[in-house]
């Protein structure tokens, strides 16, 4: 019995020894690797191969080969031109305050401070606390944030929210001077133009000629002169932007006379400043059978010694398409004289019909 128990203690001596030193020497496979890999075995989509899923697409990134035509589309870096549009800076036609406003300033929870009060000729406002402000060519907004800066920099309000409202706005008016229906000073708050501005004075009078003179707040040597269409609405590069502090005059038509033996003698207003001698007899009612045409005249103003230059004009001859047309500019005078032997002879025509006249009158009335 105890020979039996001293071999099974042999027996499992050994086997704990043989454990030990199989642990500790690698093995064949994992000491010399074979020269030659092995094959890979190929395993179909949807197949397990040693109970492992083969992965899906949309795990395992796809390597494009390098013979491949076929490229992974790249996004492409945004360009200069391509990038966000910067916020537009605020134009001259931003709304500013200036001489003459009247405007009302409150404070946020804090009625004491409510005022009201009309920007100085020097450009301040007079507020409570803080005294005198500058706010002359300063935006609502940008005046806003300087009444704010005032408060909190003195020490009277903790973050103040201040808020501004302009009654009236003289200082961004417009002045309407000439041939408009309504002369005066209108206000321009956004953006407006010219047609807007001469349909706010109520049009043009029919005085008006096409001519049209802007002088600019910020360029008051520098006049813009616009020529109007006929239509206001039919020319638009005449209809310009006007900004605050403008002028705008529409100058009067231009006159052209007609004098001297024709049917109505007057002054012709010409919108576009172009007549023409045969247009200008037409519109006065043309001439009178006793008037002299070969020895017409146009006076025109000049700046010789007496001011006046006198041009004859052979009308008889324009009338019988012998002569050409003669254009007349502003301001010109057409005379056409009076025919002494002409009047002779109408004198006796006259005299001779009243007679006849009278004898038909008498023979009709016995």
């Amino acid at each position: 019995m105890v020979f039996c128990v001293e071999r099974v203690r042999a027996t499992y001596a050994l086997l704990l020894v043989a454990f030990i030193i199989g642990s500790l020497i690698p093995s064949q496979a994992q000491q010399a690797p074979s020269s030659t890999p092995a094959q890979q075995p190929t395993v179909q989509e949807g197949t397990f191969e040693e109970g492992t899923a083969k992965p899906s697409p949309a795990q395992t990134p796809a390597t494009p080969s390098p013979n491949s035509s076929t490229q992974q589309p790249t996004t492409p870096a945004p360009s200069a031109s391509e990038a966000p549009p910067k916020p537009a800076s605020p134009g001259s036609t931003q709304l500013k305050l200036g001489t003459g406003d009247l405007v009302e300033i409150n404070v946020y929870n804090v009625p004491e401070l409510a005022t009201k009060g009309r920007v100085s000729s020097n450009g301040d406002l007079y507020l409570p606390l803080i005294g005198y402000v500058h706010v002359a060519d300063l935006t609502i907004e940008e005046a806003q944030t300087l009444i704010e800066k005032r408060l909190t920099d003195g020490g009277f309000l903790r973050d103040p929210h201040v808020s501004i409202l302009v009654d009236e706005f003289p200082s961004q008016g417009v002045s309407m001077l000439g041939e408009v229906s309504k002369p005066g000073v209108y206000p321009v708050l956004g953006d407006r133009r010219l047609v807007d501005m001469v349909t706010a004075a109520g049009g043009l009078t029919d005085k008006a000629g096409r001519e049209v003179t802007i002088i600019h707040r910020d360029q008051p040597d520098k006049p813009q002169v616009v020529e109007l269409s006929r239509t206001l609405t039919s020319n638009p590069q005449s209809n310009v932007p006007i900004f605050p502090g403008d002028s705008i005059e529409v100058h009067r038509a231009p006159i052209i006379y007609v004098v001297g033996d024709v049917g109505r003698p007057s002054g012709l207003l010409v919108d576009n400043g172009k007549l023409t001698v045969l247009q200008a007899l037409a519109l006065a009612g043309g001439a009178n059978r006793t008037a002299k045409l070969n020895d017409s005249r146009i006076l025109r103003k000049s700046e010789g010694p007496t001011g006046i230059t006198e041009t004859k004009v052979q009308l008889k001859k324009i009338l019988e398409a012998k002569n050409p047309d003669i254009t007349l500019e502003p301001n010109d005078i057409l005379f056409v004289p009076l025919s002494g032997a002409k009047v002779a002879a109408a004198r006796s025509l006259e005299a001779a019909m009243a007679i006849t006249t009278g004898l038909a009158i008498y023979a009709v009335h016995p």
